[in-house]
């Protein structure tokens, strides 16, 4: 796995891009002269935590021949402020599935999602709590 950044701007403004080319921005917060242009960095953690889970928790579910017709994943997280680095506390992943899902299957999907297959998980969960819940809606 390899992943280049280039400076786009002249203050914090970077382009990453991974092994087939794909690209993604990233920026300071404006407090400290960041300008807009791209996901913080630790907004990218949150997303890698939400793809992470979000592949895990299709592939289970799938496995188990659940019916999952869409998925949507909100994160909301804190972070120790009064801390150096100020490093995630809590972070809490809501997952909104529709279909005609078995409860036990989607608990049973989220438990090995969270226990056993994703590593984002895994590393962020050895400082922070991390805490999932879900929803199953009608299609």
């Amino acid at each position: 796995m390899e992943i280049n950044l280039i400076r786009k701007n002249d203050k914090f403004n970077f382009e990453a891009e991974n092994a087939m080319g794909q690209t993604v921005e990233l920026d300071a917060k404006p407090e400290i002269g960041g300008t807009g242009k791209g996901f913080r960095p630790m907004e990218m953690l949150l997303v890698g935590l939400g793809g992470c889970s979000g592949i895990d928790m299709v592939n289970v579910l799938t496995k188990q021949k659940e019916p999952l017709d869409d998925i949507r994943i909100s994160i909301r997280a804190s972070r120790k402020d009064e801390e150096m680095p100020p490093i995630f506390d809590v972070i809490n992943i809501h997952f909104i599935l529709s279909g005609a899902l078995n409860p036990q299957k989607v608990e049973r999907a989220l438990a090995l999602t969270f226990d056993k297959y994703c590593s984002v998980s895994n590393i962020l969960g050895r400082s922070a709590e991390i805490k999932f819940s879900y929803e199953i809606s009608a299609s």
